[in-house]
């Protein structure tokens, strides 16, 4: 799944393309993508797109006072197209989605475009069509921006202030922390050396000091790397970046412990026991606990 720093990656390199540029057609492919019906995605044609924004892992496409939010999911992705094909989109099994084409720029040749896609049978990624972004359900709950100037240490330690919940899913937790996701929570986790399984409201002074500074660092040290790559490049780019996440049995980058995971129904988490259990495998079962 993108999580923010691949979201803001694609923010800036859409926004290079798109800021300017003239919207020729909006064509959804597949019926399950659109999640509003009015205004419809054809009221953006023949708009010119002011700005492409990012909130959480949401993007926004503005033209004017319409937005296009999109949230790809899990499975979903976005293909940029120099060249868009003649033929119109036609709904079938492929992964298409929608389709964005831009009208021929003032230097002629193609508009070129964006497909949106999404693999699998579990179709969720989601476009939205408003005229505030406030509108998308899961944009109006999204908690602060974990790299917005204001997110200081004292905002971070009052979100985990009295939680009862453990620290790897309250930062996972959209409404609380916008942006992180299975990845990076599990990268951001080793970084500050806990366990994944640790309250979050019993966290000391110190802890909470060194996993603020590991979700900031860690987050922008990814969105760094991402930073100028083209789409396509942006998932390769964020697998040999993770140190934990996807490399279970694999080294530990820092001490060389075997990196261990615990699985659940629909997802895993990686960890390194020496850097943050205190060398105690965790019990790979959903409700999860040192084994004693």
């Amino acid at each position: 799944m993108p999580e923010l720093p691949e979201v803001e990656a694609l923010r800036d390199f859409l926004a290079d393309r798109l800021t300017g540029r003239t919207v020729e057609r909006v064509t959804p492919v597949a019926v399950s993508v659109l999640k509003t019906y009015e205004p419809q995605p054809s009221a953006l044609e023949g708009r010119t797109v002011t700005g492409v924004v990012r909130h959480g892992k949401f993007l926004d496409l503005a033209a004017g006072d319409l937005h296009l939010v999109v949230h790809l999911a899990r499975a979903g992705w976005l293909r940029w197209r120099d060249s868009v094909p003649s033929a119109p989109a036609r709904p079938g099994k492929g992964p298409l989605a929608l389709r964005l084409t831009l009208a021929t720029s003032e230097q002629g040749g193609d508009g070129g475009g964006f497909d949106l896609t999404e693999a699998g049978t579990r179709k969720r990624l989601a476009v939205y069509c408003v005229r505030d972004p406030s509108e998308v359900p899961g944009v109006a709950r999204l908690g602060p921006d974990p790299l917005a100037d204001e997110f200081t240490r004292e905002v971070f330690a009052g979100l985990l202030r009295g939680e009862r919940h453990r620290i790897k899913g309250l930062l996972r937790d959209q409404s609380v922390i916008a942006g992180v996701g299975n990845a990076y929570s599990d990268e951001i986790l080793h970084a500050a050396r806990l366990s994944p399984f640790k309250i979050a409201g019993e966290l000391s002074e110190e802890e909470v000091s060194g996993l603020y500074e590991a979700l900031r660092t860690t987050l922008r040290d990814a969105v760094e790397r991402s930073r100028g790559l083209a789409a396509g490049a942006l998932k390769s780019e964020k697998k040999t970046g993770l140190r934990v996440h996807g490399r279970t049995g694999e080294p530990c980058p820092v001490c060389g412990d075997t990196v261990r995971e615990v699985s659940f129904s629909d997802s895993s988490l990686q960890y390194c026991p020496t850097c943050q259990t205190g060398g105690k495998p965790l019990a790979d079962r959903r409700m999860s606990r040192l084994l004693k």
